[in-house]
């Protein structure tokens, strides 16, 4: 069984496109690496943009697998 954590992640104001662009990917790619870094592996991504395209975000989630003892009440 896994524990699951999604997180939002706003990356850089957008004025000309609602587009990821470097910056952006390299937050992702931040973000991925700190929380690999604690055990969560990533599960998916998906990038949004605003309505009012000034902002976008991405939506992340990673899972780490829970411990069977804990997970089972052995503990």
């Amino acid at each position: 069984m896994y524990t699951y954590k999604t997180e939002i992640l706003t990356v850089g104001t957008k004025w000309l496109s609602d587009k990821a662009d470097a910056n952006d990917v390299a937050m992702l790619d931040n973000l991925i690496n700190e929380r690999a870094a604690d055990g969560w592996e990533l599960v998916t991504y998906d990038y949004m943009a605003t309505s009012m395209q000034i902002k976008g975000a991405f939506v992340v989630t990673f899972r780490k697998e829970k411990d069977d003892k804990a997970w089972n009440g052995l503990e």
